[in-house]
């Protein structure tokens, strides 16, 4: 909980029982974890939690820059402690399971678009698809 506190206190942020439990939740997890799984953790520390405070709470711990949300299409927002790195993902089309994976350029953003320049692009999200290793050694051979 001290670790927590400090990390809260560091970004500027007013340290709450709620904020703490659930920036816990996500550094214990393995990441990629839905509002629902978060909560659940978080709810252990903090008793009742209401879906609408879990969802506050996280928006303020990602505009903070202590959380990071991942949107996949398909799938619920999911979040993991913000390392400031520059990753994507791969996402299981059977299983659903979320992995990172390291951007082979380095800086954000890691792709250049096409566009004028008085777009300001802040970021490149690169999802990619197909089989986890479990899965495609259970996936019938064709």
């Amino acid at each position: 909980m001290a670790l927590a506190a400090a990390r809260l206190r560091t970004s500027g942020m007013r340290v709450t029982a709620q904020r703490m439990a659930m920036l816990m939740a996500v550094s214990e997890s393995a990441g990629h974890l839905d509002a629902d799984a978060l909560r659940e953790r978080a709810q252990r520390v903090t008793g009742s939690l209401s879906l609408q405070a879990t969802y506050n709470v996280l928006r303020a711990l990602t505009d903070a820059g202590l959380v990071r949300c991942t949107q996949i299409p398909g799938h619920p927002a999911r979040y993991e402690i913000d390392h400031h790195d520059n990753h994507h993902h791969f996402v299981c089309r059977r299983c659903g399971a979320i992995r990172d994976v390291e951007c082979t350029v380095g800086a954000a953003p890691c792709l250049e678009a096409q566009l004028p320049a008085e777009y300001a692009i802040q970021e490149a999200a690169v999802t990619f698809w197909g089989l986890c290793p479990d899965c495609r050694a259970a996936a019938p051979a064709s």
